[in-house]
């Protein structure tokens, strides 16, 4: 196998990503040479690889630093509209490159390293993916968040995104005998050189004690008092001299102890119990499907709420207004001036009434409830995430009662405020008051905290057109029904700097040749390459890039994985979290059946597969672990087998992350995207295979159907039942045993898998799965497989015509430039936060004006 082209190689063939002249490289290098002797204290003598990538790190963020500062003066001069993002979760993965690439500045340093005879793809791969992302239920939404702050950026809003600062991330995985191991992930244990403490902007947080109604109000007392301290770390726009902020938060005990008050044996259990305090902030909560009932949770959702909205009050009193007089603003006029952006999964709810109560304490005015929640209202916007049940939050009301006691009464009155409404509306119609409650009752009461954050919110929107159809006409179509004016569609959309500039600087450059490089900040821009759909340079400049790239991803399995694997095979990938809607399982069916038709006709002229499948699985999400040992044992029959050879190979991806992603979505050729239709929101990792070159094999679901109507949906794989169908075999019931008993091919995949064909020292390994795809598929894995199968062979039969499948291709990436999230954020300003994006730049510290 020929020796694929490193990035630095091809680095020093692109224009697209900066030249190298931009910067002054001697200054680099005298400033790389600087942070190694005064910042780390080592000489090249005793340095070690990762010191020479914080010396880089830091020589980098010296450049972020000047922007970093005029960006807020600039908003500070000009008071505009602020965007705040609350999330429990930013899947951010990298900063270096990416903020290299923001900054023009990485071919300037890979000059200046190669220089001093260091190479900067090595130092790249030793800094740790953030770990603020989940590879749970949240992990397209801290994905979505991750690109919606780039953009914000890049299109000048003041956007501020807010989060905890976890010391443990989400865990680390190893595949130990077939099974997914679960390690911590120490991501600061090095340190963090992008982050600035601020101590000077600590807050409170208050828990737990109790209500009292006194002569001047009601009190919340006797409280205990968690201390928030603000980490910033800074984002970069592209090109434009825009640093916006990310600030997360750190749990610290308050020092309020009096020494003499403790004997020894006192003093130190004081000390001790100060862990627990700082627990709100220790780790990622992992779970995948259900939070409710965890103190822990509810904790860190309202921790990062109430620090925030301190934070964003402090800013607000203190922003300047007019040409010269510096006054306290008045709290009416909050939502012109602030837009708080909730999401699932997310500290949403708790944003709604903790805004209702700080209003009423902090207004120079005896507000009102009634005031503070028309206030409330009017700054809040909520989009949903998800239309699964087990990801909607209910808290049990006992728990809310000992945690939060003042907001529970709050929520009461809410509640109360809300019924009266609906009964005003629709007279003596008991079911909708119990539809469209608050508070749901039951064996245990519980909060439903998207009911509460549709109610408090002025906008309510949905991330795919067809998700957004779905919570209107089904989810929450009773809010619907008395407020269509809310709801709105937003669909979702990824940034191109990081997945494309970034992760596939080959295929930027090829595109930039032919349309010139204002696609970057325009994706529309990509139509224009459907005039080159049949230019045979340009389909052969594709398929060598794709090529390229899965020569390079190949030798990465090999280095990590010890599989050699055919470069010139399809690469056939689905990477998302492993959950059963996401049907990882069609997918083994799938892979069986190819196996046994290898089998039973060796001879045949079959196209070469690679199946790679990655994902994590919540620790306590049994399924999702039993389907990863499923693959694992699958990959290890197939792989092994003479028979098959090099025509069918099954990787595990392990620990699929961030930095991950951008080595495999570039190498992919199929793209799996096969959920039941009417589950998937939207999907991210979808929009990113398009634009990276890949052909998409997907149900009508999320935001397939937009990408199939940008780009043709004779471009894409479309099968399988669509929303409708679904809808239709619920009422009628779905019944796995007929399929099982229909089709000869998934029976006898089924009777493998049951029999202990891949299993056999334990024949009953997989009884969970086989009971379950039986009798208890919520998700009706079986009833897709028929068309699922014909259109893999569809898929097969043009993978043997490499330029009518690079044509493909190319329609695909040239139908991309919706799904940017410059786009998405565009809209969200414009349509729901009522603010003007920009596209011009700020001067730059060093411009003289």
């Amino acid at each position: 196998m020929p020796k694929p082209l490193t990035d630095q190689e091809k680095r020093k063939q692109i224009s697209v990503r900066g030249l190298a002249g931009v910067e002054n490289v001697a200054d680099l290098k005298t400033n790389f040479n600087r942070h190694l002797h005064f910042t780390l204290v080592k000489d090249r003598n005793v340095s070690t690889k990762r010191d020479y990538y914080f010396a880089l790190a830091h020589t980098v963020r010296d450049h972020l630093v000047g922007r970093w500062i005029r960006t807020q003066q600039h908003y500070y001069e000009t008071d505009p509209k602020r965007v705040y993002y609350l999330s429990l979760e930013f899947y951010m993965g990298r900063t270096l490159q990416n903020t290299m690439v923001n900054l023009a500045l990485e071919n300037a340093c890979d000059e200046a390293l190669y220089q001093l005879g260091l190479d900067m793809e090595e130092l790249q791969d030793i800094e740790e993916d953030a770990g603020l992302g989940n590879g749970g239920l949240g992990r397209v939404l801290a994905l979505v968040l991750a690109c919606f702050l780039d953009s914000m950026a890049s299109l000048g809003l003041a956007a501020y995104g807010y989060g905890i600062r976890y010391e443990f991330g989400i865990f680390n995985q190893k595949i130990v005998n077939g099974w997914q191991i679960e390690e911590a992930d120490d991501w600061l244990r090095y340190g963090n050189p992008w982050e600035k403490a601020r101590p000077e902007y600590m807050r409170p947080v208050h828990f737990y004690g109790r209500v009292e109604h006194t002569a001047d109000g009601v009190k919340w007392v006797d409280t205990q008092v968690v201390l928030a301290l603000p980490y910033d770390t800074p984002v970069p726009g592209y090109r434009n001299n825009i640093v916006n902020t990310m600030r997360l938060w750190s749990a610290k005990a308050p020092c309020e102890f009096n020494l003499k008050d403790f004997n020894v044996g006192g003093y130190i259990q004081a000390v001790l119990d100060r862990n627990l305090a700082e627990n709100i902030s220790r780790v990622l909560y992992p779970n995948d499907n259900f939070f409710e009932g965890k103190e822990l949770r509810l904790k860190q959702e309202y921790f990062v709420v109430a620090a925030t909205l301190q934070d964003i009050i402090r800013r607000f009193k203190a922003s300047k207004f007019g040409s010269t007089e510096v006054v306290r603003m008045d709290l009416t006029k909050l939502p012109d001036k602030v837009t708080l952006s909730l999401w699932d999964l997310v500290p949403k709810m708790n944003g709604i009434f903790h805004l209702i109560r700080f209003v009423v304490i902090h207004s120079p005015s005896s507000f009102s409830l009634l005031q503070a929640w028309d206030i409330t209202v009017r700054t809040c916007a909520y989009t949903n995430h998800t239309v699964l049940p087990e990801a909607l939050e209910r808290w049990p009301v006992d728990l809310f009662q000992n945690l939060l006691p003042r907001h529970l009464q709050i929520i009461y009155e809410i509640n109360r405020r809300h019924l009266e409404r609906i009964s005003s509306l629709y007279p003596d119609d008991h079911d909708r008051l119990r539809r469209m409650s608050l508070i749901e009752e039951g064996e245990q009461k519980k909060i439903n905290m998207a009911h509460l954050c549709i109610v408090g919110s002025h906008a309510v929107n949905g991330v795919a057109r067809i998700h957004s159809d779905i919570i209107k006409n089904t989810v929450f179509k009773d809010f619907y029904d008395m407020d269509p004016q809310k709801f709105q569609n937003k669909t979702n959309g990824i940034t191109p700097r990081r997945w494309l500039v970034m992760c596939n600087p080959g295929l930027a450059e090829v595109i930039a040749e032919r349309i010139g490089e204002d696609y970057i900040r325009d994706l529309g821009q990509l139509k224009k390459l459907l005039k080159f759909v049949d230019d045979d340079a340009f389909i052969r400049d594709v398929a060598k890039i794709k090529q390229e790239n899965k020569m390079k991803f190949a030798v990465h399995l090999e280095e990590h994985y010890k599989v050699k694997i055919n470069p010139n095979s399809m690469f056939d990938i689905q990477v998302k979290r492993i959950h059963e809607y996401k049907r990882q399982l069609l997918n083994c069916l799938h892979i069986i059946t190819f196996y046994n038709r290898i089998k039973k006709e060796p001879n045949k002229s079959w196209t070469p597969r690679t199946i790679m499948i990655g994902g994590k699985a919540a620790p306590g999400y049994h399924m999702a672990k039993s389907i990863i040992r499923l693959i694992t044992a699958i990959g290890e029959v197939v792989n092994n087998d003479p028979v098959v050879g090099d025509r069918l190979k099954v990787i595990f991806l392990e620990n699929y992350r961030v930095t991950l992603a951008e080595k495999a979505i570039p190498a992919a050729d199929l793209s799996e995207q096969i959920s039941t239709a009417g589950t998937e929101a939207s999907g991210t990792g979808n929009m990113k295979f398009m634009l990276n070159g890949a052909l998409t094999i997907g149900t009508m679901d999320g935001a397939n159907v937009e990408m199939a109507e940008e780009a043709g949906e004779e471009n894409l794989f479309i099968f399988g039942m669509r929303v409708d169908d679904v809808e239709a075999m619920d009422k009628k019931g779905y019944d796995a045993v007929e399929y099982y008993n229909r089709i000869p091919e998934l029976k006898q995949a089924m009777d493998q898998i049951s029999g202990g064909f891949f299993s056999p020292s334990q024949p009953d390994l997989f009884k969970d799965i086989v009971n379950m795809l039986m009798h208890h598929d919520r998700f009706k894995v079986f009833a897709d497989y028929e068309e699922y199968i014909k259109c893999q062979e569809k898929v097969s039969a043009l993978y043997k015509n490499p330029k009518e499948w690079t044509k493909k291709v190319i329609h695909n990436i040239g139908g991309c430039g919706k799904f940017s999230s410059d786009r998405t954020i565009s809209q969200y300003a414009r349509e729901i936060w009522g603010v003007e994006p920009s596209l011009e730049k700020i001067a730059a510290p060093d411009d003289p004006r």
